[in-house]
């Protein structure tokens, strides 16, 4: 195959809007998810602690699944029919470490190992009374509701977040007890993840070596203004066929060094199934 090296291109730091479009009829407003800031060590005693999921962001609004930015995903009607007229917030699952398999699904159409999570009501009343709301459903057997659990203090949460990350968990994350569901990035809702992720502009290839010889060894990607490289995460399919030059991906990576440039960068999956 051909490989493409383009350095010159013009790098632009992605952000992707959160914003619900042409909501349903069952929406009594149009409005943002509620989203995470970083936590920053402040006290986490009483608030509740889920796990972080790396699935796919979901809206239940009452008759379609949607994506942050109001996308409909395509679900069998008899997994719609099944589903509550409730206003739901969580994420399409298909377990952990597997979120290029999840959006792989999602993108298909193919709902088979699917589970919906779900980890909130989208109402005006404090999240506790919203979690009753929630558990009180009657939700068909691909839906589960995320456990939360009360934190009792700094060492509950460390043992919590270390059980998780044993487990293969992404990260935790809390919320502040009795908040309200909030329709923008919300310091009541933090999360904690010993990686980062972010999403970079693809603008070229790096010719592979060795055992990735005569197929791409990674991808250069422009984030924030600064180029660089990605080669962990690729699968040998996605070497043979890289993401377009232009596409939007999702990558992981540890921290920023002083220079701007990600830490440790690893592929997750092209960002086009929102």
């Amino acid at each position: 195959m051909k490989i493409l090296i383009q350095t010159n291109a013009t790098s632009k730091c992605i952000k992707s809007s959160k914003r619900i479009t042409k909501p349903s009829s069952n929406y009594s407003y149009s409005s943002t998810l509620m989203l995470a800031k970083k936590y920053k060590g402040d006290n986490p005693s009483g608030w509740w602690m889920s796990e972080k999921l790396d699935g796919v962001r979901a809206v239940w609004d009452g008759s379609e699944f949607k994506s942050r930015n109001g996308k409909v995903f395509s679900a069998p009607d008899h997994i719609k029919q099944a589903m509550p007229d409730t206003i739901l917030d969580g994420e399409l699952f298909c377990g952990r470490g597997k979120f290029q398999t999840t959006i792989s699904k999602v993108r298909r159409g193919e709902w088979q190992d699917i589970t919906y999570k779900v980890f909130d009501v989208i109402d005006s009343t404090p999240f506790e009374a919203r979690q009753a709301t929630l558990t009180a459903l009657t939700l068909p057997a691909w839906c589960e509701v995320v456990e939360q659990v009360l934190c009792a203090s700094h060492e509950h949460l460390e043992q919590y977040e270390h059980d998780l990350i044993t487990l293969g968990a992404e990260g935790v994350m809390i919320r502040k007890p009795k908040s309200l569901y909030k329709h923008s990035r919300s310091s009541d809702l933090l999360k904690i993840k010993r990686f980062q992720s972010a999403e970079a502009e693809i603008v070229g290839y790096e010719q592979g070596k060795g055992k990735h010889a005569g197929r791409v060894g990674a991808l250069v990607a422009s984030f924030c203004g600064e180029i660089f490289k990605i080669g962990t995460g690729l699968s040998n399919d996605q070497r043979e066929t890289p993401p377009a030059i232009g596409s939007v991906v999702t990558f992981s990576f540890f921290e920023l060094t002083d220079a701007g440039k990600p830490r440790f960068p690893a592929f997750i999956g092209v960002r086009d199934y929102e």
